[in-house]
């Protein structure tokens, strides 16, 4: 399984209900709200790169009040 971290900014008032619908979506492990420059950090997996890329741009991008994601893929050294 490819693993990554998506950051996400959103919306003015949105990060609590962006969490709770990015958390719902098939392939998020957990999604959290966060203090910072991003607003809500989410852990998501999928069999393949092609996997995450289609989950982030396909499931998570398309929840409404998101407004940016950076995918930060897990690197195993």
């Amino acid at each position: 399984m490819i693993e990554a971290y998506i950051l996400i900014q959103t919306r003015a008032g949105t990060a609590r209900d962006v969490a709770a619908e990015v958390s719902a979506v098939p392939g998020v492990l957990r999604a959290k709200a966060v203090a910072g420059p991003y607003d809500v950090i989410a852990q998501a997996e999928g069999k393949t790169v092609d996997d995450l890329g289609r989950l982030v741009i396909a499931r998570i991008q398309q929840v409404e009040g998101i407004s940016r994601t950076l995918t930060c893929p897990v690197v195993e050294l």
